[in-house]
């Protein structure tokens, strides 16, 4: 069960490898996400012809998630070229030992062989595609996610409610400020089985999500007591562990 594996892969370094022809740049987020809750996307590779306009979708996606496009020519019409430099680049990864995992996304059976040879040499490697992905690539992966279930539908925000009587407050730029897109993402990252995520891992996730996530950005010294403050969207508890207590955040529904 992939709940179960997140716990020994949290700490570890993930190459993500996209064949640029057969992924949707619109999910890049959420695939994000997706690779974050079994250890740091370090590695971050985009595959394809960035001469055709087939990879535009790519092109501002990319810049914000700091993932670097890597050309291959088609030489020949029709057939997709991403393959092979993916391929030759995931073993020089692999060969390397730079990382302690893959994320290939893709639906093409091409990486079939790939995902094998991978967990040959005792490497996690897990798969993203839609549902049409051959079962041989999905079977060769430690986890497979569908794309499908990548697709949510955002729920509107509602603003804050002003109590009766008060006369409404100009806000300054800290208080406009929206964090919830950003805390979502990290908290799907750390979240454990039972819908809890210790407030140490969510913190670790947010930098993931976005490295200058800062508290302060929105008023706060602490990501404590930013998430206290935020009563409509966590609940907090606290844990004895070992004599320490330790803080729990969970997202409310």
């Amino acid at each position: 069960m992939a709940d179960e594996q997140i716990k020994p892969l949290a700490r570890n370094k993930i190459a993500m490898l996209i064949d640029g022809d057969n992924a949707q740049a619109g999910l890049l987020s959420q695939m994000l996400v997706e690779a974050g809750r079994y250890g740091q996307v370090t590695v971050r590779r985009i595959y394809g012809d960035w001469t055709t306009t087939s990879m535009n979708s790519w092109k501002d996606t990319l810049n914000f998630h700091a993932f670097q496009p890597i050309q291959q020519f088609r030489y020949t019409i029709g057939k997709n070229a991403t393959d092979s430099a993916m391929i030759i680049d995931a073993m020089d990864i692999l060969h390397s030992g730079v990382v302690d995992g893959f994320c290939l996304i893709s639906s093409d059976s091409d990486y079939t062989r790939l995902a094998t040879r991978i967990r040959e040499a005792g490497i996690f490697v897990m798969g993203i595609g839609e549902k049409k992905t051959p079962k041989p690539f999905v079977n060769a992966c430690d986890v497979f996610v569908f794309t499908e279930n990548l697709v949510v539908a955002k729920k509107p925000v509602s603003p804050p409610r002003q109590p009766k009587g008060e006369t409404k407050k100009i806000k300054d730029d800290k208080e406009e400020l929206d964090p919830m897109p950003v805390l979502s993402q990290a908290f799907e990252m750390a979240v454990q089985q039972d819908g809890w995520a210790s407030l140490a891992n969510f913190g670790n996730a947010l930098y993931q999500v976005d490295p200058s996530f800062d508290p302060r950005t929105y008023g706060h010294k602490q990501l404590s007591k930013m998430i206290s403050k935020l009563k409509d969207g966590f609940e907090m508890r606290t844990q004895e562990n070992d004599g320490n207590m330790v803080f729990y955040v969970k997202i409310k529904e």
